[in-house]
């Protein structure tokens, strides 16, 4: 569902695919190419939500900032996993956010960084360009190189891919 919170329409283009079952409100815009998937909720009723480009917000991720505070910026070619929570933080390009990730308030996600599955960004954490994160709470794994890169591009792709057919599908 897409709906206006106090007047404000989400901004949609025609090249992205919000599921049905999604819920998108308030003050959130999407990039041209984007998705949001099936029960995702992104709550733009206290703070902005920004999601670039060519990026996707899977099965039950929740996105939402803090009134006031913090905003949700979700950069280029993201893919964020399936009840992923990022809430009033900072998400720059070509990043892999896993299934069942927790980010809290005030955390930035250096481009091309992989935050692996179930892992917890206590508030305020930083993280370096082009690293792995994992664990609870989260921590410094490694530096990625070119392959781990084109991992977070290929998962991206797929996404823009089955938006693809998707969008087909409800054209018709």
């Amino acid at each position: 569902m897409i709906r206006s919170y106090q007047g404000q329409l989400p901004r949609i283009p025609a090249s992205c695919y919000v599921d049905v079952s999604a819920q998108v409100l308030g003050d959130v815009a999407l990039g041209e190419n984007s998705s949001v998937w099936m029960n995702a909720v992104l709550r733009g009723d206290v703070n902005s939500i920004r999601v670039g480009s060519n990026s996707n917000v899977q099965d039950c991720a929740v996105l939402h900032g803090q009134r006031n505070l913090y905003a949700v910026h979700v950069g280029d070619w993201v893919t964020i996993g399936h009840n992923a929570t990022v809430h009033g933080c900072v998400v720059e390009d070509a990043v892999l956010i896993g299934m069942g990730v927790t980010i809290l308030n005030n955390c930035r996600i250096g481009e091309g960084s992989i935050i692996a599955a179930g892992a917890v960004l206590p508030e305020n954490t930083i993280v370096p360009p082009r690293t792995l994160w994992a664990g609870v709470p989260a921590k410094l794994r490694r530096e990625l190189g070119d392959k781990d890169r084109a991992l977070i591009l290929e998962y991206a792709q797929n996404y823009l891919d089955y938006t693809a057919v998707y969008l087909a599908e409800t054209s018709r």
